[in-house]
């Protein structure tokens, strides 16, 4: 038996033990894991902001750094997706369904349930409610993601390593060593976290694309018709599985960008256009302005800011480093051919500021209906949060309709992109899976989303999912430092073939002055 059989018989085992425990004891399950993960957020909320900051600064000192014109891939190769294909790609791997509910969910929360610093409901609280949105769904959490694609991207085309996690880490700790127990626990714990997270957001997803259905057409709101939703959404995902990573999460990232934006135009020409731009010009100031106060905010001496903290940004800072795995292997694997400056510059910037543009849109347009007395958004649950939005505007039907389709989309790419992860991770560090082994994973996460869903479990399986971000942090530690002496050795040794060569041609004599 191998090394990747072993890894997968590992990952199999130990997501089917945490799926019974949320199936026959989910509250015990939510009971215990979220014991855990408060006790983390409490024990390391300060870990988590220190080891995000430093991802980022690692970023961007790349971006600026004699490493940024090494190409991922080798010396003559060109990027295998033009830049807008990579762009849609990017960012539908990376944040997905979330992007459609916490735009106006997550600034409403800030601004009318529980704001992070001011009173609920004043005017501060709405400017806080956008800046933290920024923050939470900025250069942070793409840095988190940035690290992790780097390294494989680096290691598995520029080097000509298997597409692994333990193997980015050889030049640190050994062939032997990654090759052995220590390389497939790392290996397993990419591998849980990925089947973890994807299942418990495929089961939330099934739900939250079931709230919206019944919203909208008073379709039935019960179990039954979630997993009817989840079959033809999992038979959707396994077709573009089965038709591979340059057709099927193509063609569907392109054409949910182009819904997205479309969305958003629409929404910005019916909605409060002035004050969304307004809103947004003020709100990126802010941001800039308060960067690095939002980043080490800890409050230590105030146990209700504490709490909020804990809540919102160790928990979106956990949540990030737990998803890295997967998302980071899917970013390498699509960004084959490009520089490290090129790779740095498109994975922090562009889908920062599409998040912040559309947390302007839908955001500004959720505070303004509720801040104007149209509206009470806060009564929504998350699910509906964004229909209730779009309903109060012009042409509300047809932008709640695009929303459906969108949602259903990202639904789609992001179960795709997890079956080509856990394929290429299963089938030692492949670039092209079996159309096979990917069936068999996407299956599995349908049948863990459906058993979860039915079952209450879905929390507990998040919290799980937090709980694993804490160990897999100090890998990812560890993947920055191992880049970092390999890519330093190559540079050393490039310069001194280059001086030995330099070396051997004739000097060019001085001209007189």
């Amino acid at each position: 038996m191998n090394n990747v059989t072993l890894v997968f018989w590992y990952s199999i085992t130990i997501c089917t033990a945490f799926v019974l425990w949320g199936v026959f004891a989910p509250d015990h399950l939510e009971s215990v894991s979220s014991n855990v993960t408060s006790y983390i957020s409490n024990v390391f909320g300060w870990y988590y902001l220190l080891i995000v900051m430093v991802m980022l600064v690692f970023c961007v000192y790349l971006i600026f750094s004699r490493f940024g014109k090494i190409r991922l891939g080798k010396d003559n190769e060109r990027p295998d997706f033009s830049l807008p294909t990579w762009f849609a790609m990017l960012f539908s791997a990376g944040m997905g369904m979330g992007m459609v509910f916490w735009t106006t969910a997550e600034p409403i929360s800030h601004a009318f349930k529980n704001a992070p610093v001011a009173e609920t409901g004043s005017d501060q609280a709405i400017k806080d409610a956008l800046q933290y949105s920024f923050f939470h769904w900025g250069v942070h959490a793409w840095a988190v993601y940035g690290v992790v694609a780097l390294v494989l991207a680096y290691f598995k085309f520029h080097k000509g390593y298997p597409g692994l996690i333990s193997a980015t880490l050889v030049p640190l700790f050994g062939e032997k060593s990654m090759g052995g127990i220590a390389g497939k626990l790392i290996d397993t714990l990419a591998v849980f976290a990925t089947v973890v997270g994807v299942a418990a957001t495929l089961g939330f997803g099934s739900a939250q694309i079931n709230e919206g259905l019944a919203f909208l057409f008073d379709t039935p709101n019960n179990y039954g018709f979630q997993l009817l939703i989840l079959a033809v959404a999992t038979a959707l995902f396994i077709i573009s599985a089965w038709s591979g990573i340059h057709k099927g999460i193509k063609y569907l990232s392109n054409i949910n960008m182009g819904l997205g934006f479309l969305l958003l135009i629409i929404l910005f020409i019916v909605g409060p256009s002035l004050y969304i731009l307004n809103m947004f010009t003020s709100t990126l100031g802010s941001y800039i302005t308060n960067f690095f106060d939002m980043s080490f905010r800890i409050a230590p001496l105030n146990e209700e800011n504490r709490s909020w903290i804990n809540a919102w940004t160790i928990f979106y800072w956990a949540w990030w480093i737990s998803w890295s795995p997967f998302v980071g292997i899917f970013i390498a694997r699509i960004s084959r051919g490009r520089t490290i400056k090129e790779f740095m510059l498109g994975v922090l910037v562009v889908p920062s500021l599409v998040c912040f543009i559309f947390f302007a849109v839908f955001g500004v347009s959720a505070l303004n209906l509720e801040q104007n007395g149209m509206a009470v958004i806060s009564k929504f649950a998350m699910e509906t949060a964004t229909f209730g939005v779009l309903e109060q505007y012009p042409l509300g039907s047809l932008m709640s309709f695009i929303t459906i389709f969108v949602i259903a989309i990202f639904f789609i790419t992001s179960a795709d992109s997890a079956t080509f992860v856990l394929g290429m991770l299963s089938a030692g560090g492949s670039l092209n899976p079996s159309s096979a082994v990917k069936i068999i994973w996407g299956l599995t996460l349908s049948a863990m989303a459906a058993i979860i869903v039915y079952f209450g479990g879905t929390q507990g399986l998040q919290n799980v999912l937090i709980i694993a971000a804490l160990p897999f942090s100090v890998v990812v530690l560890f993947m920055g430092a191992s880049f970092f002496k390999a890519a330093r050795k190559e540079m050393a040794k490039e310069k001194k073939e280059k001086r030995f060569k330099d070396k051997g041609k004739p000097l060019t004599p001085k001209k007189e002055g």
